[in-house]
């Protein structure tokens, strides 16, 4: 048994044996990925790469079918998102698991044209991102009695940790009546997604789905067809 640099060539781990026989005996080794291929064509004298279409007709049904530059691009190119959204997606669950940050879906115009409607405003904790002036943070709305009536997202324009924080929205004309403390703000805003959040609405979602089904069978389709 032997192991020879022909396996190198062909990228692929190769035994063989040497055995008394006719010195006119050859034979042809191809490694095929199903993209590209390799071949190497072994005599008494050694071994030399070569095309395996110079020397076999393969039959139609073992022939791989070629693919399209189009096609190949698209594929990694799809794959290489697909990837990315995935481990964006991961990323931020376990970050949300720990609680560092979190997603809030902006219901309300008070922040055009900085934040619209139906944007996701991705937040840091205020401990890991300290608060300040010009900075869009998402605090504890509440009553005078105390009573909380929701989560505002709107812009520091005044104020400390200490006294307290003048929060106004880039869209109403006077700031907000009460001055979120540290302890009443949520978290800061470090990403904005645009859109995202009116397509997490359950006839968006429904509408979606259903194009993505049609989209589906289109492809298949094709497929079949080739």
């Amino acid at each position: 048994m032997k192991t020879t640099p022909i396996s190198l060539l062909l990228g692929a781990p190769l035994e063989w044996y040497h055995s008394k026989g006719s010195r006119d005996a050859v034979a042809l080794i191809t490694v095929s990925d199903g993209e590209e291929e390799r071949s190497a064509l072994i005599t008494s004298k050694g071994f030399v790469m070569v095309a395996s279409k110079d020397y076999v007709v393969a039959p139609k049904e073992r022939l791989a079918p070629k693919k399209q530059p189009v096609r190949m691009w698209a594929t990694r190119v799809t794959k290489i998102c697909a990837f990315a959204i995935i481990g964006l997606l991961a990323t931020f669950a376990a970050l949300n698991v720990a609680k560092m940050v979190d997603s809030r879906v902006v219901l309300t115009g008070s922040m055009i044209p900085a934040v619209n409607p139906g944007d996701i405003l991705i937040t840091v904790k205020p401990s890991l991102v300290a608060p300040q002036v010009r900075k869009i943070v998402v605090y504890t709305g509440k009553r005078f009695d105390g009573t909380v009536v929701g989560s505002f997202a709107h812009r520091i324009i005044d104020g400390d940790a200490k006294t307290g924080f003048t929060v106004k929205g880039d869209a109403n004309p006077d700031p907000d009546t009460q001055k979120p403390t540290l302890d009443e703000i949520e978290g800061v805003v470090f990403f904005r997604v645009p859109f995202l959040g009116r397509l997490l609405q359950p006839q968006v979602l429904m509408l979606l789905l259903l194009i993505g089904f049609g989209i589906s069978l289109v492809w298949s389709a094709l497929r079949d067809d080739e």
